[in-house]
């Protein structure tokens, strides 16, 4: 199965429910994540689960993965900048 890409529409609204901070959109692995908070929102068949309930929080080497992959990727931040 291949990862459809979310709506640039869309990802200029999502938010952290948590927090209601900005994402980073990692489509190539089908995840929202918050670097703030240390956690993933999955994308399920192009539809993002963004339920606190069903978040997952990731360890220390998981962020830093995270945060090098979006540093390397030019990987897209949720909400338009400026």
């Amino acid at each position: 199965m291949t990862n459809m890409a979310l709506d640039p529409k869309l990802l200029d609204i999502l938010v952290c429910p948590e927090d209601h901070g900005a994402l980073l959109y990692f489509e190539s692995e089908d995840l929202l994540y918050n670097p703030r908070l240390k956690r993933r929102y999955d994308i399920r068949e192009s539809i993002p689960v963004m339920l606190i309930d069903e978040a997952t929080t990731v360890d220390d080497a998981e962020h830093d993965r995270l945060m090098a992959k979006a540093e390397s990727d030019g990987v897209r931040s949720t909400l338009p900048e400026g």
